[in-house]
């Protein structure tokens, strides 16, 4: 029986041939050789869990930058692009303000001094340039903040990515070192 890990990498083997057919049309033909050779659609552990941590920590970019800025990064760090893409979704209309709450007291935390958390904007007409402008009332706190709180996240995807990749095989190779071990007592 296949555990959840084993059935998640069969998944996205199984995924890559999907992916890298599409390379083949009219528009990403030239730029084929670049991709293949720079793994950014590659579904192997390292680009895997370099792209997730890459789109975990492009997630808090603002708005369309997200993807765009996600893609770059993986290209030019070898992450699969696709993986970061997905990833950049934690961030959504309900969950950014408390990301930035969070963030905004991460940055008060690490900056001397005290700032003031300016009051969420009320709903209505304009509530979307009153978040504009709620978001750049925060000032210091939230842009040092949120890099820190992106780099947080982009280290424990990281680690929990490869850690879930390896895990067969490490189970596996302790389950070998037990029955040697038992073998060796008899």
């Amino acid at each position: 029986m296949l555990s959840y890990s084993q059935k998640l990498r069969h998944w996205l083997r199984g995924l890559e041939p999907k992916v890298l057919a599409h390379l083949h049309g009219p528009l990403l033909e030239r730029a084929k050789p670049w991709l293949d050779r720079h793994d950014v659609f590659d579904f192997n552990r390292r680009p895997l869990a370099l792209g997730v941590a890459i789109g975990m920590f492009c997630g808090l970019i603002p708005g369309p930058l997200q993807v765009p800025s996600t893609f770059v990064l993986c290209a030019w760090l070898r992450g699969n692009a696709i993986a970061g893409a997905l990833a950049t979704c934690y961030t959504n209309p309900l969950t950014i303000v408390p990301l930035y709450l969070l963030a905004f007291q991460l940055g008060q935390w690490v900056l001397p001094g005290t700032y003031a958390l300016p009051p969420l904007p009320s709903m209505g007409a304009d509530w979307l340039q009153g978040m504009v402008d709620w978001a750049q009332a925060m000032g210091w706190p939230l842009l040092v903040g949120l890099p820190l709180m992106g780099a947080g996240f982009a280290a424990i995807a990281y680690a929990t990515l490869q850690a879930l990749w390896l895990t067969p095989a490490i189970r596996r190779a302790w389950q070998l070192a037990l029955r040697a071990r038992r073998r060796r007592q008899i």
